[in-house]
């Protein structure tokens, strides 16, 4: 099956996946600033620390797709309201890993169930077929970019 050629740059699959992701995050940021006190990138960090804990600044980082010094304030910040903790690295002397305290925790599992009524909101107007569809689709998509980033990256 051929596809026409994009017209313009509202045509392209990464304009269109950029829109997509700026409405998800305002949606995101509002309803979880509204609800919980949390800025977005809080609760990024505070869902990482909820599934995966415990977590370096590094992966932290890597995992919220931010910049080192972004996650350090981000984190920081969380430590002060209580809902982070911080202990030595035992994998680098130097390092720290965190993990959610018990307020971290109460957060996290409310406000995840939010995000599962939010997705499942936005995801209603597909049937269970085309949501399986996408989600396929959304993971090679990932996949591709990830290596055509890399074949950029090692290209001389």
């Amino acid at each position: 099956m051929e596809s026409s050629p994009a017209e313009g740059i509202r045509d392209l699959i990464s304009y269109r996946l950029h829109v997509l992701a700026n409405l998800s995050a305002r949606w995101a940021e509002q309803r979880y600033q509204e609800r919980f006190g949390l800025r977005l990138l809080e609760w990024r960090a505070i869902a990482l620390l909820g599934g995966y804990a415990p977590l370096s600044l590094n992966e932290l980082a890597r995992g919220a797709g931010l910049e080192k010094s972004y996650a350090s304030r981000t984190v920081a910040g969380l430590i002060e309201r209580g809902l982070i903790a911080s202990q030595a690295d035992d994998r680098d002397g130097r390092g720290k890993q965190f993990t959610l305290t018990r307020a971290g925790r109460t957060l996290y599992r409310k406000v995840y169930e939010d995000a599962l009524a939010r997705s499942e909101a936005w995801l209603s107007v597909l049937s269970p077929k085309e949501r399986s569809a996408l989600m396929d689709m959304l993971q090679r998509l990932s996949d591709q970019a990830r290596a055509l980033e890399l074949k950029d990256r090692t290209r001389p």
